[in-house]
This record gives structure tokens, sequence and C-alpha cells, in this order.
């Protein structure tokens, strides 16, 4: 299963991005989708995940400035990202795990994509 990230980019503090995110290939049933983050120095964390196919977690320093939608028919990932601070500088990556057609699992991750905050 492939995942291919678009958007991110530079952007003033207070700004909006928008981050998608498609997943191709033999997927037969999708367990979990979401967005990570790495900044400089630090470890990788949870951004929004949509699991059971509609129960969405946010990460705590973003809840109520992110939003996190699913088209479950095309396999995509889309993060509306506003009001956006410095602090969320970072690579994001798109993950996604579940079976693909043959049951075998797969736990896939995007290339990654950088968002700068300026402030």
């Amino acid at each position: 299963v492939q995942l291919v990230e678009l958007g991110g980019g530079l952007v003033q503090a207070g700004g909006s991005l928008e981050l998608s995110c498609a997943a191709s290939g033999s997927i037969f049933s999708i367990i979990a989708m979401g967005w990570y983050r790495q900044a400089p120095g630090k470890q990788r964390e949870l951004v929004a995940i949509i699991t059971g196919g509609d129960n969405t977690t946010y990460g705590g320093s973003v809840e109520g400035r992110f939003t996190m939608s699913r088209i479950n028919d095309r396999n995509e990932l889309y993060l509306q990202m506003n009001s956006l601070k410095p602090e969320d500088t970072a690579v994001y990556y798109c993950n996604s795990r579940g079976y693909e057609s043959n049951w075998n699992t797969y736990d896939s991750w995007g290339q990654g994509t950088q968002v700068t905050v300026s402030s």
C-alpha cells in the first residue's frame, strides 16, 4: 500500500494549510488512518487518527485548530490546519494500517511533507 501526501509549505503564524493523503494498492480494509509529525530533535507524535470507521482522536496540542476528514470510497485523508503556530513546524507523515486484498496486514507511511510556520 502506498501513501502519497500533498500540501504543506511555508505559512505565517495564524495562517492555514491543508494536507492531503491518498492511499493506493490492493486495500481490503483500513483499520486506522491518520497524521503524525516530527519536529527536529523530537519524537514523532500523533496529530490525528481515525479508527473504527469514524472515531477521530486528536493530539492535545492541535485539538480545536486542526480538522481531519476522510473520503472512504477513495481512501483519501485530509488535514485542515488553522491558527497555525511556530511550534507546529514539523515534517507531517500520513499513516495507514489495515488489510490488503490477500488478507496480509499492512502498515504504511507516506514520504512526509514539510510544514513551516514563521513567527
